[in-house]
């Protein structure tokens, strides 16, 4: 079969599909891309081994949506909002993104950059002055984009512990001052929370207005994303929202929804439903040219720095030829294809979202529990899309 899939690869698109909707006959593997109109019946496959799978682990809620160009192909949930409780997860519940909320905050930096309010190579401490590492002349080389992308030079997750803590950006700030980069900025990668965040002051310092707002105007109403927002304020005043679940020895059990990580807003700070990753799908894949632009699109998936041990994980390994950083974007080159990817976890939530470049499918997962499952779901989807077929392994064992 291994065989076969890389011979296909060989062919021409539109025959090499038929030969896996073939294959996919002839051995019932769940083969994804047919020719056109096939892709429906493919998710319906997706949605009976993502129902297996939520439902052996026992997952409180989730949800999920498969985009074909600018075409939904399938949206389906599973469960409840809170374990134990009625209220069923629908379209529009509302679940916390995590870290793929710096999908977002890259977008909205990368449209202002486009339209001239700031540069990517603007020194940080323009905007943000407070700034300062143990070595002082340090701080000055660190530009805009290296936040985005997180190539600061820092240790990862450098006082991450802090938000944890649910102390404000204001209150850490000044622990920097204690550290030094590992390597000079742009040239290593180490993956941040705290500095990422502060492109919501370059925003409000560039443009006076606040990255709240930019979100809201810019992005969640002209793409109508009706149940999208920012912060744990808006998550709480929602009525269908999805309740965090830690795994106990008991199994999953409902957590009060934690603001530490909403603290650092563009790291992790945006909610949304299922219905809102769909238009927000199409418009990564650049099927609302006015929200975001071919060139912006480009700009946020140009690698910034190779993030190589990404490449060791366990599901991408055997497949993955390079792995990187853009702005707010994981870039993992799969054969011919590059996946945008990026994933989220906070307190009771696991969030993700990614699509094939080349061949404009894509697919948002959430749920309201700490489970590595999604991980399954997503690198399986994604690697099959792409001609490699782990998707049907995974349905045998």
């Amino acid at each position: 079969m291994k065989f076969l899939s890389l011979w296909s690869s060989f062919l021409p698109r539109r025959r090499r599909d038929r030969l896996r909707c073939l294959l996919a006959a002839l051995c019932g593997a769940w083969l994804p891309v047919c020719v056109a109109g096939d892709v429906d019946a493919s998710a319906r496959n997706f949605d009976r081994y993502f129902h297996q799978l939520v439902k052996k682990q026992d997952i409180p809620g989730a949800a999920y949506v498969i985009v074909d160009g600018d075409r939904v192909v399938a949206m389906n949930t599973y469960g409840v909002r809170v374990k134990g409780k009625r209220g069923r997860i629908n379209r529009n519940t509302v679940f916390r993104l995590a870290s793929v909320s710096k999908t977002f905050a890259g977008s909205m930096a990368a449209v202002l950059e486009h339209e001239k309010k700031f540069s990517w190579g603007d020194r940080v401490v323009r905007y943000v002055p407070e700034l300062s590492f143990k070595t002082p002349a340090l701080s000055r080389q660190l530009q805009v984009q290296h936040l985005l992308s997180h190539s600061s030079g820092l240790t990862p997750n450098a006082y991450d512990n802090y938000l944890e803590d649910n102390k404000p950006l204001s209150k850490i700030l000044p622990q920097f001052a204690n550290i030094d980069p590992r390597c000079k900025p742009g040239n290593c990668y180490g993956y941040q929370n705290v500095l990422f965040s502060l492109i919501e002051d370059v925003i409000y310092k560039a443009t006076g207005v606040t990255y709240e707002r930019q979100l809201k105007e810019r992005f969640f109403v002209p793409l109508k994303m009706k149940d999208a927002s920012l912060g744990w304020e808006s998550f709480m005043a929602s009525n269908n929202r999805a309740a965090p679940h830690v795994q106990t020895g008991r199994g999953w059990r409902p957590v009060t929804v934690r603001k530490e990580y909403y603290l650092a807003a563009p790291a992790a700070g945006v909610n949304a439903s299922i219905s809102d990753m769909a238009q927000w799908l199409k418009a990564q894949m650049g099927y609302y040219p006015r929200v975001l632009s071919p060139e912006v699109i480009q700009d946020i998936t140009t690698e910034r720095v190779e993030t190589q041990r990404h490449m060791r994980h366990r599901i991408w390994r055997d497949y993955l030829t390079h792995a990187g950083y853009g702005l707010g974007w994981r870039l993992y080159t799969m054969g011919d294809d590059r996946i945008i990817y990026h994933g989220g976890w906070v307190a009771g939530f696991r969030a993700a979202v990614a699509y094939s470049e080349k061949q404009k499918i894509g697919i948002a997962i959430l749920m309201n529990a700490e489970s590595r499952v999604i991980a399954d779901l997503t690198a399986n989807f994604v690697i099959d899309i792409t001609g490699n077929g782990a998707l049907s392994t995974a349905m045998t064992r």
